[in-house]
């Protein structure tokens, strides 16, 4: 009995890792040129810069498929996909499984737990995937007069573990782990939002038996991910400034624009203030807040295809 209870439970952890794998794979999808322009408005700083100034979001999308075809558009395109697919799959495997653990000897899990699950979701994450978020960010800010610009993700791989070693790969990790929160966050309002809005529901519903996939349908999926998305952002969008920063390509002599996140942050606050550590959210708002509402909507709605068809085979 305990052996098939064990194998039940591999069994829904990779189902929640194939519903997450495909959610992300939607997501980037959907959202790709959003995530470029967002990306050069983060490291622009009004000095020196290797990108172009926009004016605004619709201008940077304009003027780099104007000047760079589709092709910039979609830069970073494939670690991209292969970052986010690798990442939601294994988030929502290292959630599940982190949330099975806690829920030994209780009843359902406390918000605290439910955060402390997803920030070791998260955790794990980072350190697997920083390497393909770098390559991404470095592919995102080449432009047409970028000097020896990379040709792909491989070459990049290749040119930067040759000209800056194997360390540099894990430029930007430290606000990577502080982005951590940014998951946390998502996952605990999201959690606690479903719990209020199933209970809302079940008490209009007339089946004392109706579960929580037949009460909700993709309109209250897309809500919930939107609503803990939005949260998510607005506190902790400045890591993702700080990492980009540190994640850019190194001048041709090979001396990188800021030496660590301290760096970062007193250049940034020394000039440009606050609003240094908020460019490009406008995009980043219109990139990920619809895309978390698509990233739950298939992530539910394939975790209740998974599982039907484990009871009827």
């Amino acid at each position: 009995m305990k052996r098939t209870a064990g194998l039940s439970s591999a069994e829904w952890q990779w189902e929640n890792a194939t519903a997450g794998a495909a959610a992300g794979l939607a997501t980037v999808t959907f959202s790709h040129p959003l995530d470029v322009v967002r990306t050069r408005f983060q490291v622009y700083d009004g000095r020196i810069s290797n990108v172009p100034a926009y004016r605004n979001t619709p201008h940077a999308l304009f003027a780099i498929a104007r000047s760079e075809g589709l092709r910039g558009l979609y830069a970073g395109f494939y670690p991209a996909v292969l970052g986010s697919t690798i990442s939601w799959g294994l988030y929502f495997f290292f959630y599940s499984k982190a949330k099975q653990r806690y829920l030994r000897n209780r009843e359902e899990l406390s918000p605290g737990l439910h955060l402390a699950s997803a920030a070791e979701a998260g955790a794990l994450v980072c350190f697997c995937t920083n390497p393909i978020w770098l390559v991404k960010t470095r592919l995102q800010l080449q432009t047409p007069y970028q000097i020896r610009p990379y040709t792909g993700f491989h070459d990049a791989l290749r040119t930067i573990i040759k000209e800056e070693g194997w360390r540099a790969l894990y430029k930007g990790l430290m606000p990577g782990l502080f982005l951590v929160t940014h998951g946390a966050i998502q996952f605990t309002a999201y959690e606690e939002l479903r719990k209020v809005l199933v209970s809302l529901k079940a008490q209009e519903n007339e089946n004392p038996l109706a579960t929580a996939a037949d009460l909700l349908d993709s309109v209250d999926y897309a809500t919930l991910g939107a609503s803990s998305k939005l949260a998510a952002i607005l506190t902790t969008y400045p890591f993702q400034v700080v990492r980009s920063r540190l994640q850019q390509r190194p001048s041709t002599t090979g001396v990188p624009r800021y030496m660590d996140s301290w760096h970062v942050v007193t250049e940034t606050a020394r000039f440009e203030g606050l609003r240094g550590f908020y460019r490009g959210i406008t995009a980043n708002v219109l990139k990920n807040v619809p895309a978390a509402s698509i990233t739950f909507i298939v992530y539910e709605n394939v975790l209740n295809l998974l599982k039907l068809y484990r009871r009827e085979h």
